[in-house]
């Protein structure tokens, strides 16, 4: 079913009705699970009404896979109920943490890339998928400070798949400003990505730290998409094909129509790459 997809939107409330007139082909929506984790009321009836006419994907944020203990059963349970109730297209959740002694930070928190760290999080990403009973994409984190690995990340994340059956989703505005931030080569990233494992694809905007004295670019979704984000995502998609692609905005919310345009623009890299020859072999 996701071969049907084309690029999606994060779903906002206030663009309610123009989420649900909007008929572009291939057009899906993004819901944070985290914010409709209840048994009923308008909110679950505005996603039931919404995926009558879009299909749906749930992107977690708050499962703390990275995290020193499983996932907070509870959470596990409505998250699992939420994805019953919605049937959602795609199911995806961070390479973070979030919970630690029973507090819970309300970050995505970074996981030194460690052997005892990827049996870690393979344990609680597989007991996400058992509850969920199906195939959970993992996005790849920002980075903001160099820690000590003992992987690669690429190959952290290929065996991540290997280890639990899950999927990657890769989100190539992470990729530019972790190599901004730590010095990283993006195209050496993009091609090094098992393509037959990315179920999905996210491009968002950025911006510079407050402080200039850092030099950091944040990973803010506040601004439009910049162009060598754009390059990474023709780049990707024209090795591996189109996936479904995502444009994340969840600050300074232009008019829908603006984000339906940014929207339109990443429909015509999957386009582009749909139309282009394919090799024959000999």
């Amino acid at each position: 079913m996701t071969h049907a997809l084309g690029a999606g939107l994060g779903f906002k409330p206030e663009f309610a009705e123009d989420a649900l007139a909007a008929r572009a082909p291939g057009l899906w929506f993004e819901v944070h699970p985290e914010n409709y984790l209840v048994a009923g009321g308008p909110r679950l009836a505005l996603l039931e009404t919404l995926r009558a006419t879009h299909p749906l994907s749930l992107h977690g944020v708050s499962m703390s896979l990275g995290g020193a203990a499983p996932p907070d059963a509870e959470h596990l349970r409505r998250f699992a109920a939420l994805a019953e109730r919605l049937q959602p297209v795609l199911v995806s959740e961070h390479l973070a943490w979030s919970r630690f002694g029973g507090a819970y930070a309300p970050d995505l928190l970074p996981v030194p890339r460690t052997t005892e760290a990827l049996h870690r999080v393979a344990a609680n990403l597989s007991r996400m998928q058992d509850a969920l009973q199906r195939r959970v994409a993992i996005e790849n984190p920002t980075h903001y400070l160099t820690l000590s690995h003992e992987w690669g990340e690429v190959d952290f994340l290929h065996e991540l798949v290997r280890r639990t059956g899950c999927g990657l989703l890769v989100d190539v505005n992470n990729v530019f400003v972790s190599a901004s931030n730590l010095g990283i080569d993006t195209g050496t990233w993009i091609d090094a990505i098992d393509g037959d494992a990315v179920m999905e694809i996210h491009v968002a905007g950025h911006r510079l730290d407050g402080d200039a004295t850092t030099g950091l670019l944040i990973d803010s979704h506040d601004a439009a998409v910049a162009a060598p984000v754009w390059a990474l995502l023709e780049r990707l998609t024209m090795r591996i094909g189109p996936r479904p692609t995502l444009v994340e905005r969840d600050g300074n919310l232009p008019p829908f129509a603006e984000l339906l345009a940014e929207r339109g623009d990443a429909q015509s890299v999957l386009d582009v790459r749909l139309s282009a020859p394919q090799e024959v072999p000999a």
